[in-house]
């Protein structure tokens, strides 16, 4: 079966340039039939500067766009013909099995929840970061749909990071690893103690606390907190990163000695720079919502959106989806707690207005 991906053209810094582009690059690749959903002439222009003639690429008429500022309630409850909420609307109806945004992350979050629902059993919809690690990668969440967390929603977290880890990631048992203040069993608040205790009791490979230093070391191949810890530590890295570039530029720049010494390493830089660039990820994706979505960065390059549509690809090949339904309806029966939210709930925004 043919797996088509929507694309919102008039999300991000740089639409509609970045999205048609990186559409382009994707069907050309990957073979992907992809739908570029926004203003049908701004889009038609975008793909006449590329030799888009015959890729399986159509385009689905929007009206409105979501500006990167709106408040996202807003803007789901005014712009009943948004580039996001038409584009979500085509993976409800399944027209599409998943959708593409640079877009407001927060709007994105919203109408992907409301319009499209939630998995039976979730009851909290998790942004999930890759990561590079010392060992490879570690998937990371929540980083930012969910402010305040009960302990359950963290074993929801836990179960859908697994199955990502699992499913996309190719890892064959992951190691689950619980954000907190200390390795020792009763460090931490009272939520994540009692996640703990939960998490204990689960068939996961739960490999107890991990601290802010396990982020890159490899320790844990997923790693569960909270969408506010998440979300400022994700941002603390990706500043500390950027510093740290900038200030190698600017040693660099002070001697000959350096300049030449760049010269010779400048392989081992550009190595670096691409192991620590989100592009090369392409977004994060919102797990836990009916359909995949995949939200990018909203400066994201044409590679960037590129990379996306691979990462909705492998999605919705492996079915993650199924999955995460399965094995949290699965571990809800084991401790007799029973599903959450019947199949088709639709639930309001709870998350940050910018999750990057």
């Amino acid at each position: 079966m043919e797996i088509k991906i929507a694309i919102d053209a008039m999300g991000g810094d740089f639409a509609p340039s970045h999205p048609v582009a990186g559409a382009v690059l994707a069907a050309r690749e990957y073979g992907a039939h992809l739908i570029l959903v926004g203003r049908r002439d701004a889009i038609e222009r975008e793909l006449a500067k590329h030799r888009a003639h015959g890729l399986p690429i159509e385009i689905v008429h929007a009206s409105e766009a979501v500006a990167m500022d709106e408040s996202p309630v807003t803007a789901f409850r005014r712009k009943k013909d948004s580039s996001i909420r038409v584009a979500a609307t085509l993976v409800r109806d399944g027209r599409a099995a998943g959708v593409v945004s640079a877009g407001n992350t927060g709007a994105v979050m919203t109408t992907v929840k409301m319009i499209c629902g939630v998995l039976e059993g979730v009851e909290r919809p998790a942004l999930c970061a890759v990561v590079p690690s010392l060992k490879g990668a570690s998937v990371w969440l929540d980083i930012g749909a969910n402010i305040d967390c009960r302990p359950e929603h963290l074993v929801q977290f836990a179960i859908m990071g697994h199955l990502y880890s699992r499913e996309v990631m190719g890892v064959r048992n992951p190691r689950v690893g619980l954000m907190s203040i200390g390795e020792e069993d009763s460090k931490g608040n009272e939520v994540t103690r009692e996640a703990f205790r939960v998490l204990k009791e689960t068939p996961l490979n739960f490999i107890g606390n991990v601290e802010g230093r396990d982020i890159f070391n490899g320790k844990a191949d997923v790693i569960v907190c909270d969408g506010f810890i998440g979300n400022v530590s994700l941002k603390a890295v990706e500043s500390a990163a950027e510093a740290i570039l900038h200030f190698m530029k600017e040693e660099i720049s002070k001697s000959l000695l350096a300049k030449m010494g760049y010269v010779l390493a400048r392989p081992a830089f550009r190595s670096f720079r691409k192991k620590v660039d989100y592009a090369e990820y392409g977004g994060v994706p919102l797990l836990g919502v009916r359909g995949a979505a995949i939200i990018c960065h909203g400066g994201s390059s044409v590679r960037a959106i590129k990379n996306a549509v691979r990462v909705t690809l492998d999605f919705v090949r492996n079915r993650v989806n199924d999955r995460i339904h399965e094995e949290i309806l699965t571990i809800a029966a084991a401790r007799g707690t029973g599903a959450a939210p019947p199949a088709g709930t639709r639930v309001a925004a709870e998350g940050t207005d910018d999750a990057r």
